[in-house]
């Protein structure tokens, strides 16, 4: 029988790689933002190893040579989990496992065990539950590797595929089940929004971890949990709020990341929903971030994929107290002016200047600009709220005159 070997520690290395389509720089990016993602998680990293390839092995992800320079690592420094920053297939999985005789995680079972973490409600145990779920059934075959011996011949009939059939049938009732359970969920919620009657709704969108929550707590005044790590917010938040007199809701949502598991998309339906039904986005980016443009980017593809690419947006850049730039030596002819080099006045000028991007720059931690994002804010709620409530509009307005006099 063959033995598994039990995770000894929570340290961890990384393993990427360096393709056609995802340079060294880009691979560096993921692997910075996969060791985040693991410190998120609980877990410390202590080592990267990165490979060259023209595209991932579809066997073992990385070549044999490097798998091996990997496992020499791990064995002699008592590394308990190797996690991979891809999604890899059962096999893989299966093949890397047998080489590396360790825990095996790749970028979708680490942030789904984050979501696990940290999901609070229900709602948000149920769909992490079910993302989970989805995840695993397709291989399930690799936790039977223990049975190998004992398995039968062309057909594996014999105690290993029993096993795996009998939970393969005990998930599949599970999935529906949970999905029957989030169809509950998504209806009441439905009821909810629909009891909310017709105040106009502002959702704040973005990558993980740029300071939605935070924001969200100084503009309701409340206090929803906000945190320096990836995904502190996953349940739904919605607070009422009012400037100048025009009272609105707004949602705090979950934030995106780059490849963002297509299970949690489709599990985090009722989440997602509340951004659908907005009649205006805060897409918040957090500007200190050297690659906020990918994420501004890989936000909007995300809503391009659930038909909310169009809706009207204001772009606000957040953290403008932590933004740094590179400056250029004054005596120094040769280097040319990158965009690490521009300043927030720099960044004003490029396409943020549009005429058709709203854009203010702010700091929701030492509140600084927060009284232009609140004029910027009223400004686009009211535009909605005239045309939704014309006749009280005018009244209010009428009123507000009457009284100035």
């Amino acid at each position: 029988m063959i033995e598994q070997k039990e995770a000894t520690s929570e340290k961890a290395v990384l393993i990427g790689v360096i393709t056609q389509k995802q340079d060294e720089t880009k691979s560096t990016e993921y692997l910075d933002e996969l060791e985040f993602l693991t410190a998120t998680a609980g877990g410390v990293v202590v080592e990267r190893f990165v490979q060259k390839l023209d595209k991932p092995h579809p066997k073992t992800f990385l070549g044999t040579g490097k798998l091996e320079d990997v496992k020499a690592y791990i064995d002699s420094h008592n590394i308990g989990t190797a996690i991979f920053d891809d999604e890899l297939s059962p096999a893989q999985l299966r093949n890397i496992e047998k080489i590396l005789d360790c825990k095996i995680l790749d970028r979708t079972n680490l942030i789904l065990d984050i979501f696990a973490q940290r999901a609070q409600s229900s709602s948000a145990r149920t769909q992490v539950e079910l993302a989970q779920h989805q995840y695993l059934l397709p291989r399930l075959t690799r936790l039977w590797t223990h049975l190998d011996k004992q398995k039968g011949g062309i057909g594996m009939r014999g105690p290993g595929e029993t096993e795996i059939e009998t939970d393969r049938r005990i998930i599949n009732d599970r999935i529906v089940l949970l999905k029957n359970k989030l169809a509950k969920i998504d209806k009441q919620m439905a009821t909810q929004r629909k009891n909310r009657g017709q105040m106009v709704r502002v959702a704040l969108v973005g990558y993980t971890n740029v300071g939605k929550s935070t924001l969200m707590n100084v503009i309701s005044k409340s206090d929803v949990f906000a945190e320096d790590k990836l995904f502190a917010t996953l349940d739904t938040t919605v607070r009422k709020v009012v400037i100048k007199n025009i009272p609105f809701l707004m949602t705090d949502t979950v934030g995106f990341i780059r490849k963002l598991p297509t299970q949690l998309v489709e599990s985090f339906k009722s989440t997602l929903d509340e951004v659908r039904e907005a009649d205006l986005l805060l897409h918040v980016v957090d500007i200190s971030h050297p690659n906020f443009e990918d994420h501004i980017a890989s936000v909007n593809s995300v809503l391009n994929d659930i038909k909310c690419g169009d809706k009207p947006t204001v772009m606000v850049f957040n953290k403008i107290d932590a933004y740094e730039h590179e400056t250029i030596d004054e005596d120094d002819l040769i280097t040319e002016k990158g965009k690490e080099h521009y300043t927030i006045q720099d960044w004003k000028k490029t396409w943020m200047n549009d005429y058709d991007v709203e854009s203010i720059f702010i700091s929701a931690l030492n509140k600084e600009n927060l009284e232009d994002f609140k004029e910027k804010t009223y400004e686009e709620v009211k535009k909605i709220h005239i045309q939704r409530f014309p006749y009280n509009d005018f009244l209010y307005y009428e009123y507000k005159e009457e009284d100035d006099q």
